[in-house]
Order: structure tokens, then C-alpha cells, then sequence
């Protein structure tokens, strides 16, 4: 059976790497689709490739149109009205936590080294707050080591895509190649789009095979880890104080906005 809902969770899912800060793999785990996907990018290596291809092809789906459609919209409202749109991903990945902390049987599974696991995860994610990033304007005029830089670019973000709490769009910010993807996108430059392509998918099956290891031997220090990494992901997201009454207004209902669309969402997802 096609799973065509997979196509509005591909929307939500594209939407979010676009937006530095923000992982893919967060989305997922609100969704409540993550061990899914891992296991579905997974198994299309296998005899049952024909199975998963139903799971995974709607999502793809929404995540490409996600991508080229709302680059533009959500590069504007990251630019103009960062802290609500910030805020609003903050109320979701806040939502998500007691479902995932319920999903992991936390209660019950969770013993002291699997604490520690989740304090290093959101060590790990938490620290990429304190860098200050330095965004160069757009590569027009490429080169073969340009391209080369691209393709490294994209396997890159892509490992970090699939990890819930770690930002693709983040750490492309960091090495410099953010503004030079999302101008290929938006002006649909062809080559741009199919190198950094390239190095998304090789990266996303490489680093899903790993992720899929540790769910499936180490289950509850994986969800651990997860876990950390998610809440390490609110002290990368917050965007700092609103400047002024009216926008600590708006950011408040943005942030209650998302707050209340985990909740529905977890409510749908996680029957």
C-alpha cells in the first residue's frame, strides 16, 4: 500500500532544512516516522525494495517540492521574521519530547548510562550555539573544486539531515556553502542542485545503515541519544529575546502554534 500521507510529512520535513538550525530528522521523530525511515532507506537495498519504495517515494516527494517550492518563502521569513518563525519550531520540538520520551519508555528502559548518553547529546548538539557564523555571499562562477565542495556539502548535511537535532542547513551555514545551495535552488541552477544531490543521497544511505545498526542492537541508548539531541536542539533554535512587546507577542503565539501542532500531530502519529 502507497503511503501517500508521506507527501505532507515530506513538506514539513523539506520545509525544515531549509531553515538553518532546524534538523529533517527532528521532523521525523514528530511525525512519528523516524525508526520508519531509517528502516525504509534502509530495506529498498533489499528483496523488498518494492515495499519500502512505497514508504519512501511519497516522502521524497514532498521533501524535493517542499525544497523548490518554499525556499524563497522560508529564506524571507527566516530573514524578516526570524524569532517567530524560530519559535514556532521551538513549540514543535518541545511538543514532540514527551512523546518521544513515551516511545523510548523512558520510565522503564532508561538506567544511569543511558542518562549520561542523553546529556551528551545535548552537549553535543547545544555547543553548535556558541559559533558564530560568518555567511559568505553566493558562488556563482564554479569551478571543479567548487563542485567538488558541493558534493562533500551535501553528503554532509545529509548525514546531519537524518540525525534528529542536528541541522543539515546549520552546519552548511558553518562551512560556508548555505547561500550558494539556496541560490541554486531558487534559481534553479541545474548543476548546483544535481552535485549537492548527489552527495544528500549517498550521505543519507551511508549514515542511515549506521543509525539503523544502533536501533536495532542498542535500542534504548540510541533513543537516548536521540532524545539529547533534541533537546540540545532548543538552545541552537532560540533565536534570543524579542526586541520589542509586539514581537515578543507574535512569538508567543508562533511558539504556542507549535506547541499545539506537535500535539495534534502526536495525537495522528502516534496511534
Amino acid at each position: 500500500m502507497w503511503h501517500w500521507k508521506n507527501i505532507l510529512r515530506g513538506i514539513l520535513m523539506g520545509a525544515s532544512d531549509v531553515v538553518p538550525g532546524v534538523s529533517g530528522g527532528t521532523i521525523a521523530v514528530v511525525l512519528g516516522i523516524y525508526d520508519d525511515l531509517i528502516a525504509a532507506i534502509n530495506g529498498f537495498f533489499s528483496k523488498e525494495w518494492k515495499r519500502h519504495l512505497k514508504f519512501l517515494l511519497p516522502l521524497g516527494l514532498g521533501i524535493i517540492t517542499s525544497i523548490l517550492l518554499l525556499a524563497n518563502l522560508i529564506e524571507w521569513l527566516f530573514e524578516h521574521y526570524p524569532n517567530p518563525t524560530q519559535f514556532f519550531f521551538l513549540g514543535l520540538i518541545i511538543g514532540v519530547l514527551p512523546y518521544l520520551a513515551n516511545k523510548a519508555d523512558m520510565k522503564h528502559q532508561f538506567e544511569g548510562r543511558h542518562y549520561v548518553l542523553l546529556l551528551i547529546g545535548v552537549i553535543l548538539v547545544g555547543s553548535m550555539a556558541v559559533f558564530q557564523v560568518a555567511e559568505r555571499d553566493p558562488m556563482t562562477d564554479l569551478t571543479l573544486a567548487s563542485y567538488i565542495g558541493l558534493f562533500f556539502s551535501g553528503w554532509l548535511a545529509s548525514s546531519a539531515m537524518i540525525l534528529p537535532g542536528i541541522s543539515g542547513s546549520f552546519l552548511l551555514l558553518i562551512i560556508g556553502m548555505f547561500s550558494t545551495i539556496i541560490y541554486g535552488i531558487a534559481n534553479f541552477r541545474f548543476d548546483i542542485i544535481l552535485v549537492v544531490g548527489l552527495g544528500i543521497f549517498i550521505g543519507i544511505i551511508v549514515m542511515s545503515k549506521v543509525i539503523n545498526f544502533f536501533l536495532e542492537n542498542y535500542t534504548s541508548a540510541t533513543f537516548a541519544l536521540i532524545i539529547g539531541l533534541v533537546i540540545g536542539s532548543v538552545f541552537v533554535i532560540f533565536p534570543g529575546v524579542p526586541e520589542d512587546g509586539f514581537m515578543w507577542g507574535i512569538s508567543i503565539l508562533t511558539l504556542i502554534s507549535g506547541l499545539i501542532a506537535a500535539w495534534l500531530l502526536g495525537r495522528v502519529e502516534y496511534k
